[in-house]
């Protein structure tokens, strides 16, 4: 994480990437969305997808995760240089969301943000307001999934 002060409209963030297994897919599936095409590789073949498809909210889940995880590798980088540690806040939502293609077993989807707007929180000014498209790109290079998140981000010296 990194202070208000410390974004610029346009900054591209790389978070990672991730393999969905066939046993991924359906382990999460059975658990969250038990539809046959998420479940059953026949189903999945039969269906629109044409093979075994992750769900879109195992997409997202994974996104949340290495977003978490880049953060904390941000968070010890700092600490190892003995700077203060940004904590940031709690995201207000997102809006478009889109799942653009099908991510299917064996499919690898590498994850980036990029900031698009950032403004001052007018009630809370100790906080900025960041929105960051955040997206999902196949290992042919196909947009897989997007959305555009909000999240408070702390201002240096309490803004």
């Amino acid at each position: 994480m990194r202070f208000f002060e410390d974004l610029k409209v346009g900054q591209r963030r790389d978070i990672g990437s991730f393999t969905f297994t066939a046993e991924d897919i359906k382990r999460f599936a059975a658990q969250f969305d038990p539809q046959p095409f998420h479940l059953d590789e026949e189903a999945g073949r039969n269906s629109l997808f044409g093979g075994l498809a992750a769900s879109g909210w195992h997409v997202g889940s994974v996104c949340m995760k290495l977003l978490v995880a880049d953060n904390q590798r941000l968070a010890q980088l700092a600490r190892e240089r003995g700077e203060e540690i940004a904590v940031g806040g709690p995201s207000p939502g997102f809006r478009e969301l889109r799942w653009l293609r099908p991510v299917l077993a064996g499919d690898t989807i590498s994850f980036a943000g990029e900031i698009e707007s950032l403004r001052a929180s007018s009630s809370r000014p100790e906080w900025g307001i960041i929105q960051s498209r955040n997206i999902g790109t196949n290992q042919r290079g196909e947009l897989a999934f997007s959305f555009l998140a909000s999240a408070f981000v702390p201002r240096r010296n309490n803004g």
